[in-house]
């Protein structure tokens, strides 16, 4: 047998560098070697104002989002919360820089992202409650379900967005994972797919440090998650996740480079997962507070309030009414929450499949037989 190197490969008929698609030089696909920063910089002085205190507000306001949320779950109001305290910035990013005609594919710890959207947040946490498939309908928002499953809705949005470009849509994708979605093969195919194609989609990966109890240490030896994007022929990028105006600067710059013709990017976030897992993980068995409270000093509303008051970009009147409206968003959750959900139980079998399998038939006629039953019983 004739081995071939690299060195012979030039003599193969056919073979020329460059021809198959391939670059000779990765270096433009390389990320930056260490996170983009706007908070602190000369960039913070070309962000439009107006957008840096949209941004504050959003941040409050998700905070609030999220401490009741998860106090809902303390109380058994909902079954479960992937709470994205301290990794507001990434959320509420994702969701700014989507057009009104691009979709979001979010991951189960997105619902903050989904809220800014534009979906209610009531309906945004039906699935958590248990209470429905999903509570919003993801056509008339352009959200893709919350995905439970890792990395699942990463080839999802590879599709949707190929698909919408053979129509002639100027449609973008953006699609959000947590580190831990990176060590799944559905997240690696997403990625090939979408270089091969071209796809107008981005890859949003919050690295939060953990999946689950398992460190990023334990699951990537490359030099940085962004650095995965060059072995697929697509630009990584690398932004400091809690910095919300230069997570809404890369993801605006790779949204639009998408839309343009540019193909996939591959954005990774730092950031840090105040929270545990979610309410059923005791994070204290695999992390110390020291680290905690490291990273609570660099949470994403402080960063804005630190570096935009001295510039008078926020003030005590804008402070107050992103506090105001947080607190209105709380007391709705709290009232509309503590009223059992009414539930339909043969809604179980809706939005499966288009056309219901013999099994589903089958099951749905039982349910149907068992709930007749108990309400004769209950009418005598």
């Amino acid at each position: 047998m004739t081995v071939l190197d690299h060195r012979h490969l030039a003599a193969v008929p056919g073979w020329l560098p460059g021809a198959t698609g391939h670059r000779s030089d990765p270096a433009p696909l390389l990320p930056d070697a260490s996170p983009l920063r706007v908070l602190g910089t000369s960039a913070l002085e070309k962000t439009d104002p107006e957008l840096l205190r949209e941004l504050y507000r959003r941040l409050v306001v998700g905070r609030r989002y999220n401490q009741q949320a998860t106090t809902l779950t303390k109380q058994g109001r909902l079954a479960v919360y992937p709470a994205s305290t301290g990794q507001e910035a990434c959320q509420v990013a994702a969701a700014m820089a989507l057009r009104e005609q691009d979709w979001l594919f979010p991951s189960y710890r997105d619902t903050l992202a989904v809220v800014a959207r534009g979906v209610d947040p009531l309906e945004a946490l039906t699935l958590l409650r248990g209470s429905a498939h999903t509570g919003y309908d993801p056509r008339a928002s352009r959200t893709a379900p919350l995905c439970t499953p890792l990395a699942t809705q990463a080839p999802h949005a590879v599709g949707l967005a190929h698909a919408a470009r053979l129509a002639g849509d100027p449609v973008v994708a953006l699609t959000m994972l947590g580190d831990g979605g990176t060590s799944e093969g559905d997240f690696h195919e997403a990625l090939n797919f979408a270089a091969v194609l071209n796809a107008p989609v981005v890859f949003l990966v919050q690295n939060n440090g953990y999946a689950i109890s398992v460190p990023l240490t334990q699951q990537s030896a490359a030099p940085s998650l962004a650095h995965k994007a060059v072995g697929y022929g697509i630009p990584g990028r690398l932004v400091d996740g809690n910095d919300a105006p230069a997570v809404h600067a890369v993801l605006t710059e790779a949204v639009e480079r998408a839309r343009n013709g540019g193909g996939p990017t591959l954005v990774e976030a730092l950031t840090y997962r105040v929270e545990a897992h979610t309410n059923a993980d005791d994070a204290t068995r695999y992390r110390d507070e020291d680290e905690v409270a490291a990273w609570r000093e660099h949470d994403p509303i402080q960063l804005m309030e630190r570096h935009l008051r001295p510039l008078g970009l926020i003030d005590d009147e804008l402070v107050q009414q992103a506090a105001d409206e947080a607190e209105a968003l709380a007391a709705r959750m709290r009232a509309e929450f503590h009223a059992d959900a009414e539930l339909d139980p043969m809604s179980l079998f809706a939005h499966v499949y288009a056309e219901p399998t013999p099994q589903l038939r089958e099951q749905a006629a039982q349910l149907a037989a068992e709930l007749a039953a108990e309400a004769e019983v209950h009418d005598r």
